[in-house]
């Protein structure tokens, strides 16, 4: 535990790992030269910016380092994937995402919806948050400029096929552009795009232990692209604007870090949150794991409990020094589950009361420990101030999901 808490928020942002700070902090005061510029000062800092797109390209399993395009995080990202592929084909007038994609994508969407006339295929997922592979299939057609699914869901984990996706789009059409907001997966999950048909893929630095303001576009080589910020050549003409050298080396050397880590992600951060889970169902009556238990990642556990809001949740975890985060978007007067919830069909007295933790590499067995310490009084305090718990105790559960 830190001198701040425990900080299980993972999947919101990571502390920048000290060794990508140290990789960073020559590029502000000794090695400042603009990569564009054909002196030394320049030059130096241009092949240690060629030696970071180099490191994200070796944890994307990529094929070439030029296939990868820094950017300002994981929403400059998506939409400019989107609205490279509108451009790129103009005559296509049809767009297919999921009814549980991160802002950046659905608020896009509903943009080109509402004021460009766009047709937008939303598939649906079932209660594991699996995606409708026949509704998918069904949207699938000559009309599609792009496809745009997540790789992983950032409320419950749950992974997505996107690789099977993707070939499914090529199959049905060559041309449509296949793109996935792989923002909660990289660093998590190994990748082989350079085996993949995926055409690209956006990354954010904050949330694999590099810095907020900087991310990545993968664009596979011989995908028709247009770029989003036009200027300068920065970029191989894709992404103008003087590059933010400090940033973009940080994103390297996080990426470098990242596949190292991989292993134990998969291994002990895994550990670490079945742990929390299991302790966690056992020790509080009415709660369950949202999503698919299996297909998932590591590091997440989303926790539904029953008849309390999450927002109270949050409030005494802060109080104990712990941080998660709410499966509910809060609204002044009013509680709504988030959209994810809601395309899960979690009843409302289970959504309200979803809550997120995120692990990281950083975290600790006595951290989860905490946290399993302090949980069931939690929501036992809660319980005792709700008006619908009494009455819901030995009623049968509106929502009990099957994970066979």
């Amino acid at each position: 535990m830190t001198a701040q808490g425990v900080y299980l928020d993972n999947n919101a942002t990571t502390r920048v790992d000290p060794r990508v700070v140290e990789e960073m902090l020559p590029y502000f005061t000794e090695q400042f030269g603009n990569p564009s510029s054909m002196h030394g000062f320049g030059a130096r800092v241009g092949a240690r910016l060629d030696w970071a797109r180099e490191q994200v390209q070796d944890l994307l399993g990529a094929a070439h380092d030029t296939e990868i395009v820094f950017t300002s995080g994981g929403t400059e990202s998506d939409n400019t994937a989107i609205l490279s592929a509108l451009e790129a084909y103009p005559s296509r007038k049809e767009i297919i995402t999921s009814v549980v994609e991160h802002p950046a994508i659905l608020s896009l969407c509903d943009y080109l919806e509402n004021k460009r006339s766009y047709k937008i295929h939303r598939i649906p997922v079932d209660r594991q948050g699996n995606l409708d592979i026949a509704a998918y299939r069904a949207a699938l057609s000559p009309n599609v400029a792009v496809v745009s699914i997540m790789w992983a869901n950032n409320e419950t984990g749950t992974l997505f096929p996107v690789e099977e996706l993707a070939r499914m789009a090529k199959e049905k059409d060559k041309a449509i552009i296949f793109h996935t907001d792989a923002v909660q997966a990289v660093g998590k999950i190994p990748m082989k795009l350079a085996d993949s048909v995926i055409d690209m893929l956006s990354l954010s630095g904050h949330k694999l232990h590099a810095p907020k303001g900087i991310g990545a576009l993968y664009v596979r080589r011989g995908c028709r692209f247009r770029p989003l910020l036009r200027g300068g050549h920065q970029e191989r003409n894709r992404r103008a604007g003087t590059e933010n050298a400090p940033g973009i080396i940080g994103l390297g050397k996080a990426a470098q870090l990242a596949l190292e880590s991989m292993a134990f992600e998969n291994s002990e951060v895994k550990r670490l949150r079945d742990k929390l889970e299991a302790a966690i169902l056992a020790a509080v009556p009415n709660s369950f794991v949202t999503g698919n238990p299996e297909t998932r990642l590591p590091n997440t556990a989303n926790v539904a409990f029953e008849y309390i809001e999450g927002e109270a949740i949050l409030l005494l975890l802060n109080e104990q020094g712990i941080a998660a985060s709410s499966g509910s978007a809060c609204t002044s007067g009013s509680l709504e589950p988030s959209h994810v919830m809601r395309a899960m069909q979690v009843p409302y007295t289970a959504a309200h009361g979803a809550t997120r933790f995120s692990l990281s590499r950083e975290t600790t067995e006595a951290e989860v420990d905490k946290v399993i310490e302090v949980m069931p009084g939690i929501i036992a305090r809660l319980r005792v101030l709700s008006p619908y718990w009494d009455s819901a105790v030995n009623a049968p559960k509106e929502f009990a999901p099957t994970y066979a």
